[in-house]
């Protein structure tokens, strides 16, 4: 993070070299004063590579930045995860790997298969019958486990209700959470809180439904594509992995 009236007074050189060599890591200029110059500066730091402002003098922006820094930390966390789920299936179609992806890499809350085969660029019936077929659980389940791992991140936060949950990856109510956390994993709301952790969760996605059908995942044709994905470096791979540790 960056102040408008200071970011490029000194140095601004050094500024655009900083962003373009960690291109993967967001700036973001804060607006805390309307001094002079205020809109040369803006200017300026748009030259140098910012691309997000965000105007902290009115409390709604204190809520904006809270939200963008939520969702950077949220795609971390969800490379983790996929981190986690290479080194699980090693070599693996490239089909089945968009499957993943489209679960955890997603801009948006992925709640349905309608959802989740238009992103695939496949026809609904088609999708769950591969997965019927292969004698895999239902990509309903994936998609669910997933959400849940959401969740878990989610109510990690002791400012967050159950509610406040429910709403941020659209469920109706907090009753349709809560009998979603009922059917899947088997108890109620509160106590999935108290008892689930993300990393918890995580590894509860990945004991039901990777490992036990790994050999399946590797070889499935999800896409019709039959050769497997490219695998990340061993150093980026081990540095996700670190994530969970613990």
């Amino acid at each position: 993070m960056v102040s408008v009236a200071r970011g490029v007074r000194e140095r601004p050189g050094r500024l655009a070299g900083l962003i373009r060599e960690f291109p993967r890591v967001p700036a973001v200029a804060l607006l805390s004063g309307a001094g002079n110059g205020s809109a040369e500066a803006v200017l300026a730091l748009g030259n140098c590579g910012v691309r997000r402002i965000v105007d902290v003098r009115d409390p709604t922006g204190w809520h904006q930045l809270r939200t963008l820094l939520g969702r950077e930390s949220t795609r971390e966390a969800d490379r983790a995860i996929l981190a986690l789920i290479r080194a699980d299936l090693d070599d693996v179609t490239r089909g089945c790997w968009a499957f993943f992806e489209a679960i955890f890499a997603s801009e948006r809350v992925m709640i349905s298969v309608k959802q989740l085969a238009s992103t695939l660029g496949v026809v609904p019936s088609t999708l769950m019958s591969r997965f019927f077929r292969a004698k895999l659980p239902a990509p309903k389940r994936y998609l669910s486990f997933a959400r849940l791992i959401r969740a878990a991140r989610l109510l990690e936060n002791p400012g967050l209700s159950v509610a406040d949950t429910a709403n941020q990856l659209d469920y109706s109510s907090p009753q349709s959470f809560g009998r979603h956390v009922q059917i899947f994993i088997g108890v109620t709301a509160g106590r999935f809180r108290h008892e689930y952790s993300e990393a918890s969760m995580v590894a509860r996605f990945r004991e039901e439904l990777v490992l036990p059908h790994r050999l399946t995942l590797q070889t499935m044709k999800l896409l019709g594509a039959s050769t497997t994905a490219s695998c990340p470096s061993r150093r980026a791979s081990v540095a996700r992995l670190r994530v969970f540790r613990g």
